[in-house]
């Protein structure tokens, strides 16, 4: 009758233990939220696990003797990779670039304290026309 007792007991308190837990897991899924996504870059695949999109932070660059600021870029692209948006961002200015995907057509839209702010237009000819203020 004794070990009867226990085992009801320690039953009892397995079910409250159990109903407990149960209700903590509840409240910790909606906890672990992160306010915040950090990261040095974000790519976006598609079904292929080709990058379609991407954010990413360059450092400073040194390309064919010329010296780039510090630039944080957002792309987005086709499956072959060929940049139909593009918008940089640095301590110089902004340039937001958008194509056809047609070599060497396409708009450029600039803001930028060495160059100045423009508009410029490529046919797919290469036919340029530069808008500036």
């Amino acid at each position: 009758m004794k070990t009867q007792r226990v085992a009801i007991g320690l039953t009892l308190v397995n079910l409250g233990l159990l109903i407990f837990l149960v209700a903590q897991l509840g409240n910790a899924g909606a906890q672990n939220v992160a306010p915040v996504l950090r990261g040095r870059g974000l790519e976006i695949v598609d079904s292929q696990g080709q990058v379609r999109a991407e954010i990413v932070v360059h450092g400073p660059e040194t390309v064919n003797g010329k010296t780039y600021p510090e630039t944080v870029l957002f792309r987005m692209a086709t499956p072959q990779r060929a940049p139909l948006m593009k918008l940089t961002v640095s301590e110089e200015g902004w340039a937001l670039g958008l194509s056809d995907d047609s070599q060497p057509g396409g708009t450029e839209l600039r803001a930028n304290r060495n160059k100045g702010n423009y508009v410029k237009v490529v046919n797919s000819d290469g036919h340029e026309q530069t808008i500036k203020p």
